[in-house]
């Protein structure tokens, strides 16, 4: 029997990169979880704690498979949290200005027998230097609310971003080449 792949998130843009590697979950089942950093806690480590907590969190039936990531934003040792409101974006923008800071993207596949495999994938991500115009058209934008470091490099953001290296789609939340690495050796059929 072919298993069920469940995604524990909620997030459209998940289910949007899992569609271009062909893959539909059966089902999506938004984890409930504590996401606050633990006292110096470091970014990838948290990341990829949260991957795991969140495929933990949703019910796994037999047959069926889950998947979860997480996807964090990191300058230097600090962790930038989902922009909360246009200040919080534009706060944000403003400490990533001209800098490179990191994109840690976790993924937690748990198969059909239970066995858990974790990838994090670290990219690099500039924006040119910003001006105070560039920041306030882009926080007002509403984009970057509710994105991790008040961002999303698939919009708008993408034109202010002048540096890239790693995995696009992991900056976007999911990295794709080691997702579906993981999936076809839980037993996923993919398209």
């Amino acid at each position: 029997m072919t298993p069920r792949l469940v995604l524990a998130s909620s997030s459209p843009r998940r289910r949007d990169l899992l569609s271009q590697i062909g893959v539909a979950p059966a089902d999506i089942r938004s984890p409930d979880i504590d996401e606050e950093p633990r006292k110096g806690e470091l970014p990838r480590p948290y990341a990829e704690r949260m991957a795991i907590e969140k495929a933990l969190a949703v019910p796994r039936e037999d047959g069926e498979v889950v998947l979860a990531g997480d996807t964090i934003v990191a300058l230097g040792r600090r962790i930038l949290p989902q922009a909360a409101s246009e200040g919080d974006v534009a706060a944000f923008l403003r400490l990533l200005s001209g800098r490179r800071h990191r994109v840690y993207s976790a993924i937690c596949v748990i198969d059909a027998n239970g066995l858990q495999r974790t990838r994090c994938v670290a990219s690099q991500v500039r924006f040119k230097r910003l001006s105070s115009e560039d920041i306030a058209a882009y926080a007002a934008s509403g984009e970057g609310i509710g994105k991790a470091g008040g961002y999303a490099i698939q919009g708008r953001a993408a034109g202010l971003i002048d540096f890239l290296s790693g995995s696009h789609s992991a900056v976007v939340g999911l990295p794709l080449f080691e997702t579906r690495a993981l999936l076809k050796a839980a037993g996923i059929a993919l398209g």
